[in-house]
């Protein structure tokens, strides 16, 4: 996560939790007055339309008060979904056996490209064991730009 995704989630996810829900991750994408700040939030019932529009208002206010971000965004808050997004090793844990597709910061030396998809192995100190074509990657979660789970129908 980027310094503002951490910012922002230390600041979301104890009011999140007081309200019932569980904060995924934050995404955070500059682009002058079209920013985005993207949250994804989880319920043991799932989530609906009401309880993105709910976390929205709370949240909402709450940035306004703080301020952890100079400058004008679109607040999203959405469920994770089928491709849901991977932000930190308990959830890497949580689904392994499953596809996920990455996308590094730079290619791993032993592997061409920033992209691929892999089946999540098991986690290994500070990284994750994906396996491609036969082949087992380690890839430190530094490195690890984005990562969303591949939907398997």
């Amino acid at each position: 996560m980027a310094r503002n995704d951490l910012k922002v989630h230390a600041l979301l996810a104890p009011v999140l939790e007081g309200m019932g829900y569980e904060l995924i991750g934050v995404e955070y994408h500059p682009n002058g007055r079209h920013s985005v700040l993207r949250v994804y939030i989880d319920a043991d019932a799932g989530i609906t339309v009401d309880d993105c529009a709910r976390v929205s208002h709370q949240v909402s206010g709450l940035l306004d008060v703080e301020d952890p971000i100079p400058g004008q965004y679109t607040l999203e808050v959405s469920s994770p979904g089928l491709d849901r997004p991977l932000f930190e090793a308990a959830h890497y844990q949580r689904f392994v056996g499953h596809k996920a597709k990455v996308r590094l910061m730079v290619p791993l030396p032993e592997r061409a490209g920033r992209k691929f998809t892999g089946e999540i192995r098991r986690l290994d100190g500070d990284a994750v064991v994906l396996e491609t074509d036969g082949i087992e990657y380690r890839v430190p979660f530094d490195q690890i730009e984005s990562a969303r789970l591949v939907v398997e129908l």
